[in-house]
């Protein structure tokens, strides 16, 4: 890693470099905005926004089950608890038991109650409350070493996932006729967002994993012209609100997370107006 510091003292000379931490946030961002924006594209495609938001919530209860049941590791108790709950999850919706947004919502305040639940007890709740809003400022080198892995197969995981999520949110009995297992296909989907949501939230936060996922690709979304336009977009849209929101947290001495966030939705209102104005 010092290596990479002298590096980017070379090549950014900023200010708010000069700081260990920074330069890590500043390497976090970089591995974790083209990660979350690119699966945020195949989110947006199954018109499945509210589902990583329903995940986000969960990570509550599944810190306070892990506790409960004496587990130390909070990563692990998160990963495990969002995979099974995105598998529930898919499974009601499958059944056809309510509408999608209704059982998610359920999901979703289901999951944060519970998890509220479990954590106040004996007005312990504070040591938990940074899930809320994460600390990405207090990532250490061995969390961006497992962020570069987790890049890495997201990366692989998109390229061969894509294009069959994609026949199937247009039409799945297309998707059907050409052999492709639908009910799979989204199972698989659930478990990806759940690992990429559950081991983002501790840096992220719980209250806005949901808007780093979304908003990129639904900028992108906006201006896109292919598949490949709305993929390279919603990465360059990522990093640019992940940069942009360190550098003003930075500036301003307020959280690295509601910046960033703010930043993403700036741009989509940017691209919102682009859009129309290319309509007419």
């Amino acid at each position: 890693m010092e290596l990479i510091y002298r590096l980017m003292d070379a090549v950014l000379p900023f200010e708010f470099l000069r700081y260990s931490f920074m330069k890590n946030a500043l390497i976090a961002m970089l591995l974790l905005t083209p990660l979350l924006s690119l699966l945020g594209t195949m989110a947006v495609n199954q018109r499945m926004a509210f589902f990583s938001d329903a995940l986000g919530h969960s990570a509550l209860a599944g810190v306070g089950i892990g506790m409960l049941l004496g587990v130390e590791n909070i990563t692990l108790s998160l990963v495990v608890f969002g995979v099974l709950f995105a598998l529930l999850v898919s499974t009601v919706n499958r059944s056809g038991a309510a509408t999608k947004d209704t059982t998610i919502s359920v999901f979703s305040s289901m999951g944060i109650a519970l998890g509220l639940l479990l954590l106040s007890r004996g007005g312990k709740f504070s040591s938990y409350s940074s899930l809320l809003t994460g600390d990405i400022l207090s990532i250490g080198q061995s969390d961006l070493l497992w962020l570069l892995v987790g890049l890495i197969a997201g990366v692989a995981i998109w390229v061969v996932l894509y294009n069959l999520l994609l026949v199937s949110a247009v039409s799945p009995e297309l998707a059907e006729s050409r052999g492709i297992r639908t009910r799979w296909l989204e199972y698989a989907f659930a478990v990806v967002v759940a690992v990429a949501v559950m081991l983002s939230i501790r840096w992220v936060g719980v209250l806005l994993i949901n808007a780093l996922l979304i908003l990129p690709a639904a900028a992108a979304r906006n201006i896109s012209r292919s598949a490949a336009q709305h993929a390279l977009w919603s990465v360059l849209f990522g990093l640019v609100s992940g940069i942009a929101g360190l550098v003003i947290s930075y500036a301003m001495n307020t959280g690295v997370g509601a910046a960033v966030v703010l930043c993403a939705g700036l741009i989509y209102f940017i691209t919102l107006l682009i859009r129309r104005f290319t309509a007419n």
